[in-house]
């Protein structure tokens, strides 16, 4: 048997069934009215951020990516709960619109952006966090033809990556931000255009559990911004010190220890450069924040055997959870955490593969794990999919259609 990843704490379990809060899984999928399901835990997505949070030094701010999951009840959830959000399209603009946050605690980052997206962006008083001079011209001179000052920040691309990340952000050639040797002369070109000086984005990388490299990242990240607001020759009102922490998908993985990250950071900042006294920084985190706290429920409409192997076949499958059957970016496949929710507290009894729907062989949900046996009607879940599941999957391949969503 091969391993499956380990499911994370919070979930309840009632009458042998995995639980939200007081709801077992069939409940939920009653109340839905349908699978495939995503179910998000509100209490789940408050208690990280409460102890994210008593974690961090007071003088860092925490900010949401709305790319990690934009629903819009989350989205409302969320208003109350951090501090700013950050997008990468005018798509997310409208959706974190729509959820009645002010444009004012937004910021927009991400190469490529059409001049309608920067307009939109100008227009509602939005950070756009530039990622190239040609980016930077173009909503300057957008600025100046609606008569409204361009809020603006650069992202920087760092010489550095963070060591051990899913996804570098940084160093050497990206598509991402701007080298950090150009950057002094385009923040000294923003400013004197008139615009309003917002500061600098570092993100570095995504998806780190190794807590030594956060804390090298962070302290890197600092001595960057100091260095390149002195060679700016300009006071640096607020500083995006990116995220990167991940969360355990895998079998082996373990958890970022959060009280270590932010005391090194409460110590990095107390002996920062006194350029950055005045600074105010923050934390963009997606996937650490709403990651654990969404389940994602399928059915069985199928069992059978092929050449002596169980496979579970579910009415889901890689069109809602493309990460989680190893092709959003993962070399070597592993399983996620994945149970039998209807037998939640049943031994293991047989091997099997849970598979979807899809007419290809790369929608596998779990590969060769060790479950109770399920029968047709029995349902699974799938663990950690509270980030980069509906958002991140292609919905409309084969013309399945997009899962049901909730928040509870």
């Amino acid at each position: 048997m091969k391993p499956l990843g380990p499911i994370p704490p919070g979930f309840a379990m009632i009458d042998g069934q995995l639980a939200v809060g007081t709801r077992t899984a069939r409940a939920l999928v009653e109340e839905a009215g349908q699978t495939p399901l995503f179910v998000y835990s509100s209490a789940m997505i408050r208690r990280r951020v409460r102890d994210l949070l008593a974690s961090l030094p007071s003088r860092v701010a925490l900010h949401y990516a709305v790319k990690a999951n934009p629903f819009v009840p989350v989205l409302e959830l969320m208003a109350g709960l951090v501090d700013g959000f950050d997008i990468a399209s005018g798509g997310e603009l409208a959706l974190v619109q729509a959820a009645g946050i002010s444009p004012a605690r937004i910021s927009f980052a991400g190469p490529g952006k059409r001049d309608t997206e920067l307009e939109a962006a100008i227009t509602a008083g939005t950070t756009l966090n530039l990622e190239s001079e040609g980016e930077a011209v173009r909503a300057l001179d957008i600025g100046a033809r609606l008569g409204v000052t361009p809020r603006l920040a650069i992202r920087v691309n760092p010489a550095f990556d963070l060591k051990g990340s899913g996804m570098k952000m940084g160093g050497g050639a990206k598509q991402f931000g701007i080298d950090a040797e150009r950057v002094p002369t385009l923040a000294r070109m923003v400013i004197a255009n008139g615009a309003e000086w917002r500061g600098f984005h570092i993100f570095a990388g995504s998806q780190a559990l190794g807590t030594a490299a956060i804390i090298e990242t962070q302290a890197q990240s600092l001595a960057l911004a100091a260095e390149l607001a002195e060679a700016s020759g300009a006071a640096l009102p607020h500083c995006n010190l990116g995220g990167g922490l991940g969360i355990p998908y895998f079998p082996g993985d373990e958890p970022v220890d959060v009280v270590a990250i932010g005391a090194a950071l409460g110590e990095a900042l107390d002996k920062a450069p006194a350029v950055l006294a005045e600074t105010q920084f923050c934390l963009e985190l997606g996937r650490f924040l709403v990651g654990e706290a969404g389940i994602y429920l399928t059915e069985i409409v199928d069992r059978k055997v092929s050449h002596g192997e169980v496979f579970l076949v579910t009415d889901g499958g890689l069109h809602h959870q493309l990460a989680a059957t190893g092709n959003f970016g993962t070399v070597v496949r592993r399983n996620y955490p994945v149970a039998i929710a209807t037998k939640f507290d049943a031994p293991v009894t047989e091997e099997a593969s849970v598979v979807g729907c899809l007419c290809t062989p790369l929608d596998r949900l779990a590969e060769k794990g060790g479950f109770p046996r399920a029968e047709v009607g029995d349902l699974v879940a799938v663990f950690c999919a509270g980030a980069y599941g509906a958002s991140a999957s292609p919905a409309q391949f084969l013309g399945h259609g997009p899962a049901a969503e909730m928040l509870v």
